[in-house]
């Protein structure tokens, strides 16, 4: 599956449609209780694909390719904790992002890559370190 270069996506677990808008403002998909300030979003495919695998709720993963309508911005939550220089290239913003197309057939990470990702994210919340702003 190859994209062109600029195409962005966003992983979740919403059943949405092409022309539809993602939106701050809703239920978190991490975070359980609380509302989203911003949209994230990312360059890559792979971290798109993390994004869809640690949403919260029971729908079905999925992966779309979406457009921001207005300004964003690198997201701290990665860039500045974990891959400075953002190599992950993954974005916020406080405007929607239009969903122009699902990503189809994408395979997700092995069991154990996903398992230890999993545990990671419960130790840290157990210190009592959010991974959302």
């Amino acid at each position: 599956m190859r994209f062109s270069p600029g195409t962005f996506f966003h992983g979740t677990k919403a059943k949405l449609q092409v022309g539809d808008f993602l939106t701050n403002g809703f239920p978190s998909n991490y975070e359980k209780g609380k509302v989203a300030r911003y949209i994230y979003f990312s360059g890559t495919l792979d971290a798109a694909i993390w994004g869809a695998e640690l949403a919260k709720g029971e729908g079905k993963q999925r992966i779309y390719v979406v457009e921001p309508e207005g300004e964003f911005e690198d997201d701290p939550n990665v860039t500045d904790q974990k891959f400075p220089g953002n190599p992950t290239k993954s974005y916020r913003s406080k405007d929607p992002l239009k969903i122009v197309g699902e990503v189809v057939g994408w395979k997700g990470h092995s069991p154990e890559v996903l398992e230890t990702m999993l545990e990671r994210v419960k130790q840290l919340e157990e210190q009592g370190i959010k991974a959302i702003e």
